[in-house]
């Protein structure tokens, strides 16, 4: 009885400081904001005026917060398929044929996503630079004429490209560490019955790695909401005209608008929901029978 009152209170000891420190810094202040989104105030002045769901009812009717979460939608969606995509096809390759140099390829790959996003977004302003980027000189070179990257027609497409750079080495090394696991057996045994890599990796290696995609769409789904704010606060800043705002960096410039702070905390309550829900549907859309080996 001491013994297994000793072992309780020593695995209780090691929790509670756990779960005090994620109760202050993340419960209270997630419950804080949904408070704080049915008030008005201001950043720096703490009287609040209760106000209920006007603050929902103004972002109903907000073309900017609208446009933004459109942004916000769309970049998640393009940057997890194209990241998802390329992140499986080139670990799939790299595990499966025999490659010289593996470990100087997932060097290279991995290396953007050791870089600031404020770095890679500063690469990338540079390569689109209307007069003397990469991209321009290329077109220059055939007799193209330049192309407004970070134009309004073309801005989302460029914070695609520099998201997926920069995320698409880590999601590649994690798929490559399962995929190693998968007994190379199976893959012998489809050889002998002839069928085709690309047949056996749509049928031995994603099934057999299913679980770790279902975890990592999650985790990427609500990582590219935090990404999408920072690059597009580094590359563009919401420009132009609102053609790459994100719901994340219209809170930000609304919480020191007069008043403005539970407006943001509102938008702050919406973008929770969103993930949430984006996070909830891709578990059940992705769910499935685990196959075992």
């Amino acid at each position: 009885m001491k013994s297994n009152f000793r072992r309780t209170s020593v695995i209780i000891l090691c929790v509670v400081p756990a779960v005090v420190l994620f109760f202050i810094f993340m419960v209270a202040p997630t419950f804080n904001v949904f408070r704080l989104s049915l008030y008005q105030r201001s950043t720096f002045n703490p009287n609040e005026v209760f106000i209920g769901l006007k603050n929902f009812q103004m972002l109903m009717k907000d073309a900017t917060f609208i446009r933004s979460m459109q942004n916000m939608l769309l970049l998640i969606v393009m940057v997890t398929v194209f990241t998802m995509a390329t992140a499986l096809v080139f670990a799939g390759i790299l595990t499966r044929e025999k490659l010289k140099g593996q470990d100087f390829y997932r060097i290279v790959f991995y290396i953007p996503n050791i870089l600031s996003v404020v770095v890679i977004s500063g690469i990338f302003s540079a390569i689109y630079d209307i007069d003397r980027g990469l991209l321009n000189s290329i077109l220059n070179l055939f007799g193209a004429e330049g192309i407004l990257w970070k134009g309004e027609k073309h801005v989302i497409m460029s914070l695609v490209i520099a998201m997926v750079w920069q995320a698409i080495g880590y999601y590649m090394v994690m798929y490559m560490a399962s995929m190693s696991a998968v007994p190379g057996s199976l893959y012998e045994s489809a050889d002998i019955d002839g069928a085709e890599r690309v047949t056996q990796f749509f049928q031995i290696t994603i099934p057999l790695i299913w679980t770790n995609i279902r975890t990592t769409l999650t985790f990427f789904i609500i990582s590219t909401i935090n990404m999408a704010f920072l690059f597009v606060s580094a590359m563009t800043g919401g420009g132009p005209n609102n053609a790459s705002n994100v719901a994340l960096l219209y809170m930000y410039n609304q919480k020191n608008l007069g008043g403005g702070y539970g407006y943001a905390m509102a938008i702050g309550v919406v973008i929770f929901l969103v993930s949430f829900g984006l996070s909830a549907l891709v578990n059940k859309v992705t769910e499935r029978e685990v196959l075992e080996y």
